[in-house]
């Protein structure tokens, strides 16, 4: 059997009296894999991924990174991972190189092996060209590559991703993204936490999702897709036709709600178990309600229909801070 890289066991994480980040979570995976953590925000991932970096203690329960208790010796851990924040965590006033050296002398290398290294991984993530330049020069995306440049310098067993390309337009992103398969290839495991759907979608080879606190489901992307069912029926109407298509629609599943963010302009959802026809009957019922849609769509599963069914709400759109958000609208019921 092969033992997992990353063990956590019973997380719980209360801050102040009222929010529980992290609620009795129990996950593990395997060495060598991108495991992607999707949740809405202040669903515990960022304070999950501090428990794992050592740089928060949990209330309870435990988790082990390549084998050691992250509890027990911490400095241990630390010498094993590397952590990318949600925000790149660089000096603007220092050179690229100066930025990747600093770290890899705080990993406790000696200068010369730092300098090696520094130019080792600023050569792999493409910024040899602009090492020497003030990082206030650089765009975001490149601040994000120097961010990432940096948390490899120590070359780590375990990389935490937190969020890694907010904020870069998409073609950085996707630089960045072969980036990230690359260094899997080169025997880098990673946790990867990201508030883009296709991101996780294109990289992770199993998903956990996280909604207050707790772990909802775990598998590959494929396997959370067919929790929802064999195709997805998304319906736009205008906003003051919103409750009497929801009210028409719900006797179309004999009486279950629809699957609604609430959200002005968003498509309310539901399964489409016999495909098209189930597409005819929705639009007939609509059509008999007096109700004339703006758009009607037939798809596969996504993983924000995964997001939707499980969490009653869209995917999340903002970051999460420490203390978490648990926002105001009504969650639909989880079977």
């Amino acid at each position: 059997m092969v033992e997992p890289i990353v063990r956590v066991s019973g997380l719980s994480k209360t801050f102040g009296a009222a929010v529980k980040a992290l609620d009795n979570v129990s996950l593990e995976f395997e060495a060598g894999i991108i495991f992607g953590l999707l949740g809405p925000n202040g669903a515990g991932k960022t304070t999950l991924i501090r428990v794992l970096a050592t740089l928060l203690r949990p209330d309870s329960g435990a988790a082990e990174v390549a084998g050691i208790d992250v509890l027990k010796d911490p400095a241990a851990v630390r010498s094993r991972i590397g952590l990318a924040g949600q925000y790149a965590a660089v000096d603007g006033y220092q050179s690229g190189r100066e930025n990747v050296e600093m770290v890899g002398r705080l990993y406790g290398l000696p200068r010369a092996e730092a300098r090696r290294r520094a130019d080792d991984v600023l050569e792999a993530i493409g910024l040899s060209d602009a090492a020497d330049r003030p990082v206030k020069t650089y765009s975001g995306g490149m601040r994000r590559r120097l961010d990432l440049a940096a948390s490899l310098v120590g070359r780590p067993q375990v990389l935490f991703l937190d969020e890694p390309t907010t904020g870069i337009d998409p073609r950085s992103r996707k630089d960045l993204w072969g980036m990230i398969r690359g260094l899997v290839d080169h025997g880098t495991t990673i946790l990867l936490t990201t508030q883009y759907l296709e991101e996780v979608d294109q990289l992770a080879q199993r998903i956990a999702v996280l909604d207050e606190g707790r772990v909802v489901t775990e598998g590959t992307a494929d396997q959370l897709k067919r929790q929802v069912g064999g195709a997805v029926i998304a319906v736009t109407v205008p906003d003051e036709d919103r409750a009497a298509a929801l009210g028409a629609l719900a006797a179309f599943l004999d009486g279950e709600a629809p699957l609604d963010t609430w959200e002005a302009g968003a498509p309310i959802t539901m399964p489409a178990p016999d495909g098209a026809r189930s597409l005819m009957e929705a639009i007939r019922r609509l059509d008999a309600a007096g109700i004339e849609p703006d758009d009607v769509a037939l798809h596969k599963p996504t993983l924000d229909d995964v997001f939707l069914t499980l969490t009653g709400h869209a995917a999340p759109l903002e970051t999460e801070s420490p203390a978490g958000r648990r926002g105001g609208r009504a969650r639909r019921s989880r079977r």
